[in-house]
């Protein structure tokens, strides 16, 4: 993990495993938190996160996400509400797509610094299928601080498991908190994981399947545009559409054979829009998708008037 890690500038002293990220970070936010805490909470977000913020009786304030992912101003608010810990994902957020860039990283470090007690949880979901460079918040010289690593989105959903790099006061609360439950990670599927992490044939798979979930979300990005649609999605397998009207939207598309996700489970406070996954979707087939989005946002403003 070490040596996965270390190249993305991820300080490696301290490094633990859990049975997923959501498994790390629920168990992170119970020893750290208390119910009724704030935690500052992407906006539109990954909706399991935002499910267990609500199951732990905690607070979550949101901020809001742009094609680098979280504004600093967005931050800056919720930090002075007194948040006590922020949820983030450095690149290929669920569902805008947002990625760090190094300015953005940088200018979210110096807020977090002049809050040293908050405990920042940096959720590299995509990581190894993700087409952009990590901009780590863990490189700034941060107190409290976690990065977290899954393979469930490129080696299979199955391998419940996840490595996190931390502050050692971190390390100690959530390992001591996992001795309690489960004890420990499997070593059968911590030596799986490492065997297919240093496989060459796993890489060169992995590594063709990051650059077609790139084709396959730019490609739809792209028809969109071209019909005046604006997309999000500059990293990661979802593209973020803003729309009027979520539902008239989604049983518009699902009368024309396609699937895609209402905003509502996403968002906090943002503005409604809708997520389309696009890990399956052909290039060819995002002409389609595209022109049927079009025609059924055509549908919705002569219907409902938008």
């Amino acid at each position: 993990m070490r040596e996965w890690l270390r190249p993305d500038g991820v300080p490696v002293d301290h490094v633990t495993f859990a049975h997923g990220a959501l498994d790390l970070i629920a168990r992170l936010m119970s020893v750290e938190l208390r119910p009724g805490d704030a935690v500052a909470m992407e906006d539109p977000g990954y909706h399991h996160l935002l499910d267990l913020v609500t199951a732990l009786g905690l607070r979550a304030v949101p901020v809001a996400v742009d094609d680098q992912g979280i504004r600093p101003d967005a931050l800056r608010g919720a930090l002075r509400a007194g948040v006590r810990a922020l949820v983030c994902s450095p690149r290929a957020q669920n569902p805008y797509g947002g990625c760090f860039s190094a300015e953005r990283r940088d200018a979210l470090v110096d807020l977090l610094r002049e809050e040293p007690e908050v405990l920042v949880v940096e959720n590299d979901h995509a990581s190894a299928v993700a087409d952009a460079p990590l901009h780590t918040l863990t490189a700034g010289g941060l107190r409290r601080w976690v990065h977290v690593r899954t393979v469930s989105k490129f080696l299979g959903p199955d391998l419940r498991w996840a490595a996190a790099a931390c502050d050692p006061l971190t390390l100690a609360r959530h390992d001591g908190r996992l001795l309690l439950t489960s004890g420990w990670v499997s070593h059968l599927l911590q030596e799986a994981v490492h065997g297919l992490l240093t496989d060459d044939g796993t890489r060169a798979l992995v590594g063709r399947a990051r650059e077609v979930y790139t084709r396959r979300r730019t490609a739809l990005i792209e028809e969109l545009r071209t019909r005046g649609v604006a997309g999000h999605g500059v990293g990661g397998m979802n593209v973020w559409v803003p729309v009027r009207d979520e539902s008239a939207v989604v049983n518009g598309l699902r009368s024309h054979g396609w699937w895609v996700a209402a905003g509502a489970r996403f968002r906090l406070s943002s503005p409604p829009g809708v997520r389309i996954s696009v890990a399956g979707l052909e290039p060819a087939e995002a002409v389609r998708l595209a022109s049927d989005f079009t025609t059924v946002l055509g549908e919705c403003e002569a219907t409902y008037g938008g």
